[in-house]
């Protein structure tokens, strides 16, 4: 705890005013997201993210580990703020949670260790071929076969540990992955988005956690981080997202999101552009 005091109150000195603004907008945009979508906000935080610790002056190696933690770890409170509000009208799906936890946490840990061992270039190649993937997903909308149901809980677990896992990899809120199972198992819509943020939190904690461990004694970190973690951005980015993550999950109620998932879904080939051509930079 008093190492990771200490690295906060060193990087918010190190923080100018113009990049708090910009991680103050960031975690505004993200937390909305995250309450209309079920998003968690880790797709538009870890290139935006990215961007920022590279303008900084990060190392090039370390840039696309610490964007994934610290995007993680603002998923934390932006999922507890969005479960909150879907909770309040009855959304969240428990059972569904209960089951797919377990496997989440299992696969998390594991997530991010594997991150450790990859090169930062085959992250974002990765991160970028997810988001493509998720994008591509929210255009289709097909139906699913009326009879289909969730499996029973060892497939559950299974299902939870590959949506953990790939989530630690890309630092996202495993969203785009889990909403699309749940409808295409005939979970409605708006029960799904409001799962997929209750499931956000048993992932940004693990995966927090394991990055952490994964770079606790790593050399050549800048001050503020603790591990992989980057302080200073998830102080700022989280207090604006928690108070976000309601007004969008009160919009998701009150709208038919399709339009605004098409919306969504250009902007994902924007930043899968983006984070393809972080990989090919090397």
């Amino acid at each position: 705890m008093a190492r990771g005091a200490r690295a906060a109150a060193a990087g918010l000195m190190l923080l100018a005013w113009p990049l708090v603004v910009e991680l103050l907008l960031l975690g505004a945009g993200a937390g909305f997201l995250a309450g209309l979508l079920g998003v968690g906000g880790g797709m538009v935080l870890v290139p935006f993210i990215t961007l920022l610790l590279t303008l900084k002056g990060f190392p090039s190696d370390l840039i696309v580990k610490v964007a994934i933690a610290t995007s993680l770890a603002t998923i934390c409170f932006t999922s507890l703020s969005s479960v909150r509000a879907h909770h309040a009208r009855g959304a969240v799906r428990w059972d569904i949670v209960r089951r797919l936890a377990p496997g989440i946490v299992l696969g998390s840990l594991l997530g991010a260790q594997v991150a450790k061992a990859l090169p930062s270039a085959l992250l974002a190649g990765l991160f970028a071929l997810f988001v493509g993937f998720s994008a591509t997903q929210m255009l289709r909308g097909g139906k699913p076969t009326p009879a289909r149901q969730l499996p029973p809980a060892p497939g559950l677990f299974g299902v939870g540990g590959v949506i953990g896992a790939v989530s630690a990899l890309v630092g996202a809120g495993g969203a785009f992955m889990s909403v699309p199972f749940m409808t295409w198992c005939n979970v409605p819509i708006h029960n799904a988005v409001a799962t997929s943020a209750a499931l956000g939190v048993p992932i940004a904690l693990a995966g927090t956690a394991g990055y952490i461990a994964a770079g606790w004694n790593l050399h050549g970190l800048p001050p503020g981080t603790l591990g992989f973690l980057y302080l200073p951005a998830l102080l700022v980015v989280s207090t604006a997202s928690v108070m976000t993550a309601p007004l969008g999950a009160r919009t998701a109620h009150a709208l038919d999101v399709q339009q605004l998932r098409r919306v969504f879904a250009l902007l994902l080939y924007a930043i899968s552009g983006y984070m393809f051509w972080r990989a090919l930079q090397g």
